[in-house]
């Protein structure tokens, strides 16, 4: 996820010390009081008007005072990124800068919280509850949640954001989630049914690619897995593979063509091997999966048409299980693209029609287009060292004409495929 920018008025809540959390957990009390919803409507206002930082700040001390000016303006910042995902939730719910960088999108947590509950578990533990969405998604699923955290912010947040969405139920702890899930017991954390993890993966605004540099660490996650059967962790998408234990089902899910999430799912509730899970444009969710590993497709030469697998796909190894149901051919062992004779209406890829196969050569690739008439292109790379901006930019030109220009290998040489428009 993208580390926020902070700007005046933002909450912040990763790594605080005590006393800035003591702080942070009394302005977010406050602005839970009717004078600080007034102060946060009078914010969103400002918001709309486009009003910058300091004149907004400048009035909002002058009509609502100085203690709720700051938290409100942060806070309605925070909603205002909050909405296309939250909808109508994010201008109940209160988010800091850090807490809504960790949250997931609602539609996901709520279809997690379905599929965890499935097989009958009645309470959940949330381990690291954050701004508490999936605690709430939880509730709402109808399982009683015990939500846990030892950063005080997270924990007041969780109690705001629940109480706003009228939810009963639940109960927030302050704890550890190592020694709950050290202390687990006839397939129980903390005395639930099945327990919900998402390891911190930032330390300082950096991310953590060492599993075992995460809070909790990767030590944690293993023994949760083979403590409760029923549970579900966030893990990051570049998870390697041979971290995944026997007998538990790990899941890529994608919206818009980027990985929004990647799952282990306890042994439980695992149905498949490997599911890639993409969210289409129309909200509808297609899931692939394998029983066993697929293996890798076979490689050959370039067809009529190129297809760019999902990255759920890709990242959960199920590229020739597409490439089966496309009749296509990798166009290298080493890259994902896949190559058949005719277009594909498939949810696992994106396709476009070939028209032109030639080895890397810059200057003959600007002749190449000019020729056409081609001055937009779309620059996309696997297995090559180029910068697809730069490269776009030096093959602008005068034609009013698009094209879209794949630079990659094909049975190991650098090489260019030009092709249409989708």
């Amino acid at each position: 996820m993208r580390q926020a920018v902070p700007v005046p008025g933002d909450l912040h809540d990763d790594d605080a010390p005590g006393g800035q959390a003591a702080d942070t957990v009394r302005q977010l009390r406050a602005l839970a009081t009717p004078a600080g919803a007034a102060a946060l409507t009078r914010a969103r206002e400002l918001l709309a008007d486009r009003a910058d930082a300091v004149t907004a700040l400048t009035r909002l001390r002058a009509e609502v005072g100085v203690e709720l000016a700051g938290p409100a303006w942060g806070i309605a910042r925070q909603r205002e990124r909050a909405r296309p995902v939250f909808g109508a939730d994010a201008d109940r719910f209160l988010f800091t800068a850090d807490a809504l960088e960790q949250a997931g999108r609602p539609v996901l947590a709520d279809r997690r919280a379905a599929r965890l509950l499935a097989g009958g578990a009645r309470s959940v533990v949330d381990l690291g509850c954050a701004a508490g969405t999936d605690t709430i998604a939880l509730a709402r699923a109808g399982a009683a949640v015990v939500a846990v955290d030892l950063d005080p912010v997270a924990r007041e947040l969780t109690r705001l954001n629940t109480a706003a969405a009228g939810l009963g139920g639940v109960e927030v702890r302050a704890a550890d989630a190592v020694d709950l899930v050290a202390a687990a017991t006839g397939g129980r954390v903390a005395g639930c049914d099945a327990a919900v993890l998402d390891p911190a993966r930032r330390a300082g605004g950096r991310r953590q690619l060492d599993p075992d540099r995460w809070s909790p660490p990767w030590s944690t996650v293993q023994a949760l897995l083979d403590a409760a059967p029923t549970c579900v962790v966030k893990v990051a998408p570049g998870l390697d593979h041979d971290r995944v234990p026997a007998g538990v089902e790990a899941e890529w899910v994608s919206m818009g063509g980027s990985i929004v999430e990647a799952l282990l799912w306890g042994r439980a509730p695992s149905r498949a091997w490997r599911r890639a899970t993409v969210v289409g444009r129309d909200g509808v969710l297609r899931e692939l999966t394998a029983d066993t590993d697929s293996g890798d497709a076979a490689p050959g030469p370039v067809r009529g048409w190129l297809h760019e697998p999902d990255p759920a796909v890709i990242r959960s190894g199920l590229v020739a299980l597409a490439a089966a149901e496309l009749d296509a051919t990798l166009v290298d062992p080493t890259i994902a693209y896949l190559t058949s004779d005719a277009a594909a209406d498939s949810p696992w890829v994106s396709s476009y029609a070939v028209t032109e196969v030639l080895p890397f050569n810059l200057k003959k690739l600007k002749a190449l287009l000019r020729a056409r008439g081609v001055g937009r292109v779309v620059v996309k790379k696997r297995g090559s060292p180029i910068e697809p901006e730069t490269l776009a930019r030096q093959l602008r030109g005068p034609g009013e004409g698009s094209a879209v220009v794949v630079v990659t290998r094909v049975a190991g040489a650098p090489t260019v495929l030009v092709c249409d428009s989708p």
